[in-house]
């Protein structure tokens, strides 16, 4: 890809390896529930896979679930919790949107779990709140923001859940590939992946349980996903979001050492001007938030697109306005909601990416002070 591709955490670069291999289960065909040799064939692809994504969260085969993508399986996970009886709903206030609607539209109370300045949950709200009365809770905390990258103490959070005999949901899409992730470890009784947020394709997701943790359908049919998600598996998918967790495994390392790249590029946008959001928070290696007051996220993109960069905003745009960034404001710095860019790299980026990166935004925000500044003595 020409240009400094540094948005992985939207999606991430389909890695050559999966490439070729879902090419070729393209071509083999079959079905991977009919009995014959093509079928079978694809069964084997799609089990195969399933060890593949098992193996990078220290989780069973059998406790994966396949899915068109995360938001479906975060959803699954929310309807799962309230078929076991959960009666009220604790989800932290900067999680996912797809989480956050999908308890929102459950019928169930939901309790917003508030983060602090650096985007960190408040563990000490909420085991007063796990202790109040009011029935058994699903407690939905991300292992990391997509915006800001902050990492969350998902462990210490599971005690508390399980102390009240609580469930706790994770949704580990954007930390899978990019630091460890063990879902025994981190104590989650569900857990959910998106294959293209690790060079995998887009469309493909999973849901991973802990052992005796009961899991209801909510695409009914037949009985594909040992009876949990009806509709004929993605064969080509499954198989390269198995590749592609392999490879994240083995390239667990390297992804890690991108933090010194982003450090670097960090601390020339910091001294140009840029507030970094979560900077005193454990963050991922690959993900830089930043935002300044007065310049609005799409004149950002769009300024650095034309430089040939290509980043997000940590704010949505609809109808040519833009919409402040949840994350942001939840940590209370309203003032710089509407500024938010997010910048991530991954398994196809380089350090000559962060340094174009910090070239092209220092030059340019330069420019917009200068024409700011400029208007302000007109105006004066």
């Amino acid at each position: 890809m020409s240009g400094a591709y540094l948005d992985y955490n939207a999606s991430g670069l389909v890695r050559p390896e999966v490439q070729a291999l879902m090419a070729e289960v393209l071509a083999q065909g079959g079905n991977p529930n009919a009995v014959h040799a093509a079928g079978r064939r694809a069964r084997a692809r799609v089990e195969t896979a399933r060890a593949q994504v098992a193996d990078l969260v220290g989780a069973d085969p059998t406790a994966v679930v396949f899915s068109s993508g995360g938001t479906e399986s975060n959803a699954q996970a929310v309807a799962s919790a309230i078929a076991a009886g959960c009666e009220r709903l604790i989800v932290s206030a900067t999680e996912h949107p797809c989480v956050a609607e999908a308890a929102n539209v459950s019928g169930v109370p939901v309790e917003i779990l508030p983060v602090d300045a650096n985007g960190v949950v408040d563990l000490a709200w909420l085991a007063v709140t796990l202790g109040r009365p009011g029935g058994r809770a699903l407690v939905a905390i991300h292992h990391a923001n997509n915006e800001s990258g902050v990492i969350q103490p998902i462990a210490e959070a599971s005690l508390m859940v399980q102390a009240v005999g609580g469930w706790l949901h994770v949704d580990a899409i954007q930390t899978a590939g990019k630091i460890p992730v063990d879902m025994r470890a981190l104590g989650a009784d569900t857990l959910t992946l998106s294959a293209h947020k690790l060079g995998g394709p887009q469309g493909v997701g999973a849901l991973v349980s802990k052992e005796g943790v009961p899991i209801v359908r909510t695409l009914h049919g037949a009985g594909q996903e040992r009876g949990l998600r009806a509709g004929t598996e993605n064969v080509p998918g499954i198989a390269g979001f198995g590749v592609a967790a392999d490879c994240a495994a083995r390239d667990l390392s390297e992804a890690m050492a991108h933090a010194a790249w982003r450090d670097a590029a960090e601390a020339r946008v910091k001294a140009a001007g840029a507030t970094i959001i979560g900077e005193a928070a454990e963050r991922l290696p690959n993900t830089l938030f930043m935002a300044v007051e007065g310049w609005d996220s799409p004149q950002q993109l769009i300024t650095l697109d034309l430089q040939g960069v290509m980043v997000s905003a940590g704010s949505a745009c609809s109808s040519g306005k833009t919409k402040p960034s949840k994350t942001i404001s939840a940590m209370g710095l309203d003032h710089l909601a509407t500024g938010g860019v997010r910048v991530s790299g991954g398994w196809g980026t380089t350090r000559e990416d962060w340094v174009r990166f910090a070239d092209a935004w220092v030059a340019a925000y330069e420019k917009h002070r200068a024409r700011t500044a400029g208007r302000a003595k007109v105006d004066a």
